[in-house]
């Protein structure tokens, strides 16, 4: 088994995501979590024939972290509409070039995906919002550890957004500056009401320590 299990019952299933592991496959049969998810529930329970998991909620495929799965089509359905009414937390850890000089912050732009898979700034976009609070500033190194979370779920939309705000992500070599190190960018909070008992639930994570994390104390932010 090459994932992390954080939380599991008969509903749902809360796993770390690999940094550069697809969420779910894609045409270049790459290996995917969704399909790791499968074979663990398949050969945990003997579980005969296909096996059910609902995909609730995706990350990008270099950026690792905390992703919750469904176990019946129930929890599926009530665990997406806490995201359709913001009602589950997503929180990410990411880098950036360049110093923060405020503390906190909303951004609020619009996002347009295009045809070939980038997205944009663009006023015929759809709503994209996120709030930020610098946690630490390495003036020396000229980066800033911010601490994100997501308002909305647009394609790219951290990356994006800090890009246009001039604060590219470090390692984001899409929408960054040259960069052959991991992007700076970590899913490491997760919070949603669980879809039977209504219990909230609170996951965290720290991100690997490599490149741009080693740079700050990263740990100290993750209880």
């Amino acid at each position: 088994m090459k994932i992390k299990v954080f939380y599991e019952d008969n509903h749902l299933l809360v796993v770390e995501k690999p940094i550069n592991m697809l969420s779910q496959s894609d045409n270049t049969k790459d290996e995917d979590l969704l399909t790791l998810v499968k074979e663990y529930i398949k050969e945990k329970y003997h579980k005969p024939g296909n096996v059910y998991v609902g995909l609730i909620h995706r990350l990008d495929r270099p950026v690792g972290g905390i992703m919750v799965f469904a176990k019946t089509s129930k929890a599926a359905s009530r665990l997406s509409k806490q995201i359709q009414e913001h009602k589950m937390k997503k929180y990410y850890l990411a880098i950036v070039n360049g110093i923060i000089e405020e503390d906190k912050e909303t951004y609020h732009d619009k996002i347009k995906r295009l045809p070939n898979g980038n997205s944009v700034i663009s006023e015929d976009g759809k709503d994209a919002i996120l709030e930020y609070e610098v946690l630490e500033r390495n003036k020396i190194k000229k980066k800033t550890l911010v601490k994100i979370l997501l308002k909305t779920g647009r394609h790219h939309q951290i990356r994006v957004q800090f890009a246009y705000h001039k604060h590219s992500l470090c390692g984001d070599q899409r929408y960054g500056v040259e960069d052959k190190t991991q992007i700076a960018l970590y899913a490491y909070r997760l919070e949603f009401e669980h879809p039977t008992t209504k219990e909230r639930l609170i996951f965290q994570s720290s991100p690997p320590q490599i490149d741009n994390w080693t740079e700050f104390t990263v740990s100290k932010y993750v209880q």
